[in-house]
């Protein structure tokens, strides 16, 4: 099942030609066509299910700068910054709040690496403070568990993923981008070895500059074009509760469960690192680039083996441009919950905090998460193919940094001075062996 999500109405006329098409509707495509479209550029948005359908309305909804890698802290920051200035510039309510992420742990080696990792945020001006014991008991009276300590960020925020996407397509389209659903992109025309138009299903539209955002469906859409990308597919599942005792008013990570405090007085409820990698194809053509990665994080990971293995054996990567593509089979990847997680992550929380003992689970859901090797996003031009350029592979982290990767986006389609280095979000980094060492996440 999915998540609530509010919808949008599409742009009725899909346009001859754009300086940008941006493909894909999630938080990171309709952030990057807001920027684009603010340097008074025109933007076609395609999406091929609705906007924020996908991963961007099923996360937990957290926006923080605690616990990222240090290549992705400069972004994150400057994410906490536009979430408020789109959200303000929409008029509609995102649910971007700035009230905090705390993590606790009962180990003191991980308190260990968070001391670390505090004193570099703090370098790089996200300040971050390193809680006793004693400090946690005082701002989680009623949890009956026993920490060594904690990690709280008062300046990071949270968001309602059922609400933000939307709100923020609601900025972009002030600025003049035009937003199609139900409009799948099938393909590229090239002109002299670069890009100069996207096919899609409701007919072609004439362009110098691409910008793919297709999360899950990145990669298939490069090697239709003979680019590599290596990108994994995380099923998570996550769930909401009923209104509830406000525990904490933001975020809060464990050793087992994660929540975020809802709009509706509810909590998005989670396990920590917990996903199931659906075994395919494409998965034993980036084994090898996946292996570290993989035995970094397989205590929390399950392996299915399904239909999806032999659909992708047909369905190939050399389908016809003027019929129908993979993008239309599927408009709305929607993998089902895994209801053991759920149960697992509910009585977690529960036993530790008996004050919400009357809780119950409202919805699940399920998502799927587009993973790099080095669970560093890719941001950046395709060498290969001038005028193509991807925004994907966050990794799970991709709804809190979303306005700022957008604006980074933004910056490298048009050759602008960049809102934070980029080298690190490089496409060639996954192709020439300088891909980074896997992230430890929090």
């Amino acid at each position: 099942m999915s998540p609530p999500l509010n919808r949008i109405n599409s742009d009725e006329r899909l346009p001859a030609q754009a300086d940008v098409v941006v493909i894909g509707g999630g938080v990171i495509g309709v952030s990057a066509a807001y920027h684009l479209a603010k340097k008074g550029l025109s933007v076609a948005l395609v999406e091929k299910g609705h906007v924020g359908g996908e991963q961007s309305s099923r996360n937990w909804g957290w926006c923080r700068q605690q616990g990222r890698a240090r290549e992705e802290i400069p972004l994150a920051r400057e994410a906490l910054r536009l979430w408020e200035d789109m959200q303000n510039d929409a008029g509609v309510d995102a649910g971007f709040r700035r009230t905090g992420v705390l993590f606790l742990t009962k180990s003191k080696d991980e308190l260990a690496s968070w001391e670390r990792w505090a004193a570099v945020a703090r370098e790089m001006q996200v300040h971050s403070t390193v809680l006793t014991p004693a400090e946690v008991a005082e701002r989680m009276p009623g949890n009956t568990d026993k920490w060594v300590g904690g990690l709280h960020t008062p300046s990071d925020g949270r968001a309602e993923p059922s609400m933000a996407v939307p709100a923020l397509a609601t900025a972009a389209r002030k600025h003049g981008v035009t937003i199609h659903q139900g409009c799948s992109a099938r393909g590229l025309e090239t002109t002299g070895g670069r890009v100069s138009a996207v096919v899609t299903e409701k007919g072609t539209i004439r362009t110098q500059a691409v910008l793919l955002s297709g999360g899950a469906w990145s990669s298939l859409f490069c090697r239709r074009h003979g680019i590599e990308l290596p990108i994994g597919l995380v099923n998570a599942t996550a769930c909401r509760t009923t209104p509830a005792p406000e525990i904490t008013s933001g975020a809060l990570g464990t050793d087992l469960y994660c929540i975020r405090r809802r709009l509706d007085g509810g909590f998005t409820l989670a396990l920590r690192n917990r996903g199931t990698v659906e075994l395919s194809p494409d998965l034993f053509r980036y084994a090898r680039t996946f292996w570290p990665t993989y035995q970094h994080r397989k205590n929390g990971l399950k392996l299915s083996f399904g239909k999806s293995f032999f659909d992708q054996i047909m369905r190939g990567t050399g389908w016809s441009f003027d019929r129908p593509s993979p993008f239309e089979t599927e408009r709305v990847r929607d993998p089902a919950p895994d209801m053991s997680l759920v149960n697992s992550a509910l009585a977690s929380l529960i036993k530790a905090n008996p004050e919400l003992k009357d809780i119950e689970i409202a919805e699940a859901w399920g998502g799927t998460i587009d993973c790099t090797p080095d669970t560093i996003p890719v941001i950046s031009p395709v060498n290969a193919l001038p005028g193509f350029f991807l925004a994907t592979g966050f990794s799970g982290h991709g709804f809190g940094i979303g306005p700022a990767a957008g604006k980074l986006a933004a910056d490298i389609v048009t050759g602008a001075t960049p809102l934070v280095d980029p080298a690190a979000y490089s496409h060639e980094r996954m192709i020439d062996g300088r891909r980074l060492a896997p992230v430890s996440p929090f």
